[in-house]
Parts: structure tokens; C-alpha cells; sequence
């Protein structure tokens, strides 16, 4: 599996962590940027994340800022991303379950190392339901 990730300077060092822990579970990974904790815009990076996964060139995608919520309204603004910001465990299975989400975001600022680790993995491992959730999925396809 190929995964995208992406942080803007306030994402980096988590992006750091999530990305050695993807390489640990075998993951091929694309690494967007930044490579840096210098101040940058991260409309780049959550657009540069989303166009990845959307054109095919990565299976799913990872994103992260401050607090995740700005990389994920950009990455969100790609037409077939589905990005979900996640704090607990919880939101990453049920936004792979109910959401088939291609793209996690996460915050650098205000998620521990571990928790994001348990929050990729709980992702990852997560299948979508499909059944009554795919008709919702493929309305938000269609936005």
C-alpha cells in the first residue's frame, strides 16, 4: 500500500513519528513535505496530499497541522477526497466505517506521538461497512 503524507511546519515532527511507524508496518510512503519545521502555508501540503490520492498515485492519504483542521478543510477542497480529522481512536474506526475516509488528518499540536500511532493503526485496520453508508459516500463523491 501506498500512502501520501503531509504537514505543514506545526504538523512536521508528528509527521515524522506517523511516517517511520507506516514504514515499520510496511507501508510504501510519499513524503509531500514539508522537510522542515520552517513556517509554511499548509494549503500546500493538504492540497498536494489530496491531489495524490485522488489522481492514484498514493492509496490513502495522511495530512497534519497544528491542530489538523486546516490542512484537512484543504485536502478536503480535492474532488474525491474524503478527509476526516481525528483525536480518539474511536473517530478513526468509525470514520473508515461509516466515511470510507482516504485521507486522516491529524494535529501536531494537540495529539501525543502514541495516541496518533493507535489513531493511524485503528484506521488502517478498519474496513468500510459499505451498505447503507455508500450511498452517503457517493453523495459526497459527487460534490
Amino acid at each position: 500500500m501506498i500512502i501520501a503524507i503531509a504537514s505543514d511546519h506545526g504538523g512536521f515532527a508528528l509527521k515524522n513519528t506517523v511516517k517511520d511507524h507506516l514504514m515499520e508496518r510496511g507501508m510504501k510512503i510519499v513524503d509531500l513535505g514539508t522537510y522542515s519545521d520552517a513556517s509554511v502555508d499548509y494549503p500546500v501540503y493538504g492540497r498536494a496530499c489530496g491531489e495524490a490520492v485522488a489522481s492514484g498515485e498514493a492509496d490513502l492519504g495522511v495530512v497534519v497541522c497544528g491542530t489538523g483542521i486546516g490542512i484537512s478543510i484543504a485536502a478536503n477542497k480535492v474532488k474525491g477526497v474524503r478527509c476526516g480529522l481525528c483525536t480518539s481512536v474511536e473517530m478513526a474506526r468509525l470514520t473508515k466505517q461509516h466515511n470510507n475516509a482516504n485521507v486522516l488528518a491529524l494535529g501536531g499540536r494537540t495529539t501525543t506521538p502514541d495516541l496518533a500511532v493507535e489513531i493511524v493503526d485503528a484506521w488502517l485496520d478498519t474496513e468500510f461497512e459499505g451498505g447503507r453508508h455508500q450511498r452517503r459516500v457517493d453523495m459526497l463523491d459527487e460534490m
